[in-house]
């Protein structure tokens, strides 16, 4: 469930390659492991409450990146491959039909000291990323945690940070919906994905540790019911208002985002849903670092716009605390919340209480 900054490579040709590359060729060449797993405990639940819950989400991470030496190149790499039932992965709507996924793997090209190329799954540059995917992510449902398949630039310029993306699909191969740690809001593999996304992103650090930015995409949705030919015919836009600060040991994170979708025509006339599907969304991360521990909450908001929609106003909350115990970390958090945001990305009610405690170590 722990994020260690991991920038994964992860095609095995790739990580074949740079294993016969010679050591001279690369600035940093680095291979590690990682392991996680987490408790879980839920109080409404009464097979949890007779088994005191279980400890499940294992998995093993693998990680590979490296970059040239100056006068050797300017190329770079990353990535990250998971394997286990706690990849954050859905084999019914993965390129592997099974429990372990390439959740990153891109090669990068830096053409200037400021700016950098990257192809392949990288990070969508839309707003911030909780420091923990889940449960913090919750009522982001779509635009927290994503790694997209395409090709990214990223610069930056004084007080000024950019990016401009164009990613062919959210996941690899040709019918997967897989979007990893913040899964199962971009349909599926028999109903529809979201493809040809254009993404924007600027930032502005107006003083030293306070930023704003505004973060824009706009994409279409291919059609994955069998009922045509797999047509791309839908579309989807999202936009983001965003602020980070820190201020000494405590830190801040909000945003205010509007979405809406315009879902493929076969799809949804068979499913009898609306034409567009709107709603608007509000997150807010503040936080506590002291030594090797770390106090957070994360709260976000949902309002669902989306006409004929018998929802209300959703909220979630997941107070937490993050121990670096020295090769990794442990997580005790807890989640409460009153609504959920679905694949089709639709607000709806439902109450949800867990509490997690997880824990990863790093080789």
């Amino acid at each position: 469930m722990a994020k260690r900054s991991s920038q994964f490579l992860g095609a095995t040709a790739l990580t074949a390659a740079s294993l016969i590359l010679p050591a001279t060729a690369l600035a940093e060449n680095t291979f590690s492991a990682g392991v996680w797993g987490t408790y879980a405990y839920l109080p409404d639940d009464d097979t949890s409450q007779d088994t005191w819950g279980a400890f499940e989400g294992e998995a093993l991470i693998l990680y590979a990146d490296g970059n040239a030496e100056p006068d050797e190149g300017r190329w770079l790499y990353s990535a990250e491959m998971r394997l286990g039932p706690g990849s954050f992965t859905d084999p019914a709507n993965n390129s592997t039909g099974d429990q372990f996924t390439l959740h990153k793997a891109w090669v990068g090209w830096q053409l200037d000291d400021d700016h950098v190329v990257k192809v392949g799954k990288s990070q969508v540059p839309f707003g911030w990323k909780t420091v923990n995917f889940w449960p913090g992510d919750v009522l982001l449902a779509g635009f927290g945690d994503q790694m997209d398949v395409g090709v990214k630039l990223s610069g930056e310029r004084d007080a000024w940070r950019y990016d401009a993306a164009l990613y062919l699909a959210d996941d690899w191969g040709g019918a997967s919906t897989d979007t990893v740690d913040d899964n199962g809001h971009w349909g599926s593999s028999t109903t529809f994905r979201k493809v040809q996304t254009w993404v924007g992103n600027v930032e502005y650090e107006w003083v030293e540790n306070h930023s704003i930015g505004l973060s824009l995409q706009s994409g279409k949705l291919q059609d994955l019911t069998g009922l045509g030919n797999n047509g791309v015919d839908g579309s989807h836009d999202a936009a983001v208002l965003h602020y980070q600060g820190r201020f000494d040991a405590f830190y801040a994170k909000a945003s205010y985002i509007t979405m809406s979708r315009d879902l493929p025509s076969l799809y949804r006339d068979d499913a009898g849903l609306p034409g567009t599907i709107e709603n608007q969304r509000v997150a807010v991360e503040l936080g506590y670092d002291v030594g090797p521990w770390s106090y957070y909450i994360d709260l976000s908001n949902a309002n669902p716009d989306t006409a004929g929609s018998s929802a209300g106003r959703v909220n979630a909350i997941a107070p937490g605390l993050r121990y670096d115990y020295g090769p990794g970390w442990v997580y005790v958090e807890y989640l409460t919340q009153d609504g959920f945001v679905d694949r089709n990305g639709q607000v709806g009610e439902g109450d949800f209480d867990a509490l997690y405690v997880s824990l990863d170590f790093y080789l």
